[in-house]
């Protein structure tokens, strides 16, 4: 069996965490990465976890530059299991939503959406407007999945890293990733 493909897309909104703890644990599954980080997802991730743009693509198999819009990760041809925007910024998810592949992460996205393959959106912006819900809304009747990501504070989580890995373990099970171990919640 091949090993299977994820693309993992950074944007400028806030929580490049999901994207960094995406990857390590896409890779400790046996995933190939592939990341596009757009520019003010470098900076945000500059921000947030002292990360240059060479130390988070070391965190990936493969990292792909947001203007290459002929990169591998365009084309249908080349088959992903599945791709995640982690966090998505509403600009992001406005051009998924209205097919503007203006950048390899874009296009990327349309591309998952037009091979009818998992795309999932990790939005991060509150509270919501109606672009954003009208947006979120076209998304998910094009097939993809809109992952706000809010803590589950019935798992009693202790750290901020309980919180980011239970959600990342939970979106790695929603693209159906072999391994993903999502905690269930054990009732009261």
């Amino acid at each position: 069996m091949a090993t299977p493909r994820l693309v993992v897309g950074l944007t400028g909104a806030t929580g490049a965490v999901y994207a960094t703890r995406l990857l390590g644990r896409a890779r400790a599954l046996g995933v190939e990465t592939h990341l596009v980080a757009t520019p003010a997802g470098v900076l945000n991730a500059h921000h947030e976890l002292g990360l240059d743009r060479k130390g988070l693509e070391a965190l990936a198999d493969h990292a792909h530059a947001p203007g290459d819009v002929g990169a591998c990760i365009a084309s249908g041809s080349f088959a992903t299991a599945a791709m995640v925007v982690a966090p998505c910024s509403m600009k992001t998810l406005a051009a998924i939503a209205h097919g503007l592949g203006d950048n390899l992460l874009t296009r990327a996205a349309d591309v998952t959406l037009k091979e009818r393959r998992r795309l999932l959106l990790m939005v991060r912006e509150t509270p919501f407007n109606l672009a954003h819900l009208r947006n979120m809304t076209a998304v998910t009747e094009m097939g993809g999945i809109v992952f706000p990501p809010l803590p589950a504070f019935y798992l009693k989580p202790t750290s901020i890293d309980e919180l980011v890995d239970e959600t990342v373990e939970r979106v790695l099970a929603l693209l159906q990733l072999q391994g993903a171990k999502p905690q269930a919640w054990t009732g009261l």
